[in-house]
């Protein structure tokens, strides 16, 4: 869908905002403890978002010590169900298809009349964006009112973590369809993980507000510089995740991006705008 003028009134202001000021703050806030701060600053958030909390192994929202234990809450096990087949990616997230497509000549669609460099994506380096130059990927948007935790599509050890340094924009609708190369220019995470069936890359994007991103094997994500490039590799550790089981988590809402190779398959169900669960299948790979 075109964007509207109303999609570039609310997004320009992006343009000239202290994203990482903001986020910064949030950070703070979101770590108060002190109970009548923590409950007010909660009741405005629940009164802005319908949050689901039966679904919440804790479902009393002021139970929570702080803004960003809520926000991280853990699902109870039954709340989702996950699709276990071996030849199968399950969704990572909670959330709405952003864009579900082929990645054509190393561009990736971001919206209508836009696309973004897929190496530019994972930051420049070649050999993580050489397997997916004509794959296919799913962008994947968490509302503020989602369950903030990101799984595994699949079982896969990790390779190689680049942190990307960047501005903070929103990634709500308005701004993907009017910011140029969103995604390529937000602060993001790249981890790559090796399967069964190949590569697979997962990408944590931030923005305004969320201001921590966190993985299981090195817990909050804080470079020492916000100004570089950071690669990891891990070729001589073994951080294998099984599917379903957590790989990181976001406070507030953000965006995943995953990238799959050329031998799979998304489902039909994976299209733009539709509202798709942890768990559900994603994708197949091909025989």
């Amino acid at each position: 869908m075109k964007a509207s003028f109303s999609d570039y009134l609310k997004s320009t202001p992006f343009y000239f905002l202290p994203h990482h000021l903001i986020s910064g703050l949030v950070y703070k806030i979101a770590r108060i403890q002190f109970a009548p701060v923590k409950n007010f600053t909660l009741k405005i958030y629940l009164s802005l978002h319908e949050v689901n909390m039966s679904e919440a192994i804790e479902e009393n929202p002021y139970a929570y010590k702080t803004l960003n234990a809520f926000f991280t809450r853990a699902l109870k096990p039954t709340a989702r169900a996950i699709d276990k087949n071996d030849n199968t990616l399950a969704c990572p997230v909670d959330g709405k298809v952003s864009q579900a497509q082929a990645i054509e000549n190393g561009r990736v669609f971001q919206a209508k009349g836009q696309d973004y460099s897929l190496l530019e994506l994972v930051g420049g380096i070649s050999e993580l964006a050489e397997p997916f130059n004509n794959s296919s990927f799913a962008t994947i948007y968490l509302s503020p009112r989602d369950y903030h935790r990101i799984h595994m599509p699949v079982d896969g050890k990790l390779t190689d973590m680049v942190y990307m340094p960047g501005r903070l924009f929103s990634v709500a609708p308005h701004t993907v369809k009017t910011v140029p190369r969103l995604f390529a220019r937000n602060e993001r995470l790249v981890c790559r993980f090796e399967t069964d069936h190949g590569p697979m890359i997962m990408i944590l994007v931030g923005a305004v507000n969320v201001s921590a991103i966190d993985t299981v094997w090195s817990g909050a994500v804080t470079p020492p510089s916000k100004n570089k490039i950071i690669h990891t590799r891990y070729e001589n550790v073994d951080i294998s995740l099984k599917k379903a089981a957590e790989m990181g988590r976001f406070n507030l809402g953000s965006t995943v991006i995953l990238l799959m190779n050329d031998k799979v398959s998304l489902d039909e169900s994976i299209k733009h705008d539709e509202v798709v669960k942890l768990g559900q299948k994603l994708a197949s790979y091909s025989p």
